[in-house]
């Protein structure tokens, strides 16, 4: 039997008036010793009913640029400060199911501040987000293993993996 109870729609528009962006994509590096790496998360997802390991992301807020907004997600989701230096071209995240969209803002972090040695993350009510960072140089590997553990791999997080590994082969320099 087909069910015809009437479900109320989600909103349509998650995009503010005026702005060209529904949200931001935080590709955060971490200059460490060790070399650098990228900031990541884990956090629930109940569509796909998963931990999914994702870049710091968020909506943008109504008369914000995407550089502000990267700059306030960042703080908020994961306690680091730091200062926008790239943005990219705007970018389209299912658009065979969606109009949904992005701007990846690369966010200078630097870890001399005393700031970033005491996080103190302004997390929502409803956001549990667990924050690691991993070496750029074995992104590709590291998301297979979290993979094999379980967790699913954000397309923002696999495509950039994606490209270091297609880099690292090719030699591209």
């Amino acid at each position: 039997m087909k069910n015809t109870t009437p479900r109320a729609a989600p909103p349509l528009f998650t995009r503010p008036k005026n702005s060209p962006i529904d949200g931001v994509g935080i590709v955060a590096i971490l200059q460490k010793p060790s070399g650098p790496e990228l900031l990541l998360q884990k956090q629930f997802r109940p569509p796909i009913n998963k931990v999914v390991i994702e870049v710091p992301a968020g909506l943008v807020d109504e008369g914000e640029t995407a550089e502000e907004s990267a700059v306030r997600e960042l703080r908020e989701e994961t306690g680091y400060v730091g200062i926008a230096a790239e943005v990219s071209p705007v970018m389209f995240n299912d658009p065979g199911f969606c109009n949904t969209n992005l701007n990846m803002v690369h966010v200078n972090v630097d870890m001399s501040l005393q700031e970033n040695q005491n996080l103190k993350p302004e997390l929502e009510e409803n956001e549990f987000i667990e924050v690691f960072s991993t070496p750029l140089k074995t992104l590709y590997a590291e998301c297979k293993r979290l993979e094999a553990e379980g967790y699913a791999i954000d397309a923002r997080v696999g495509t950039l993996a994606e490209g270091i590994e297609v880099a690292r082969r090719w030699k591209l320099q």
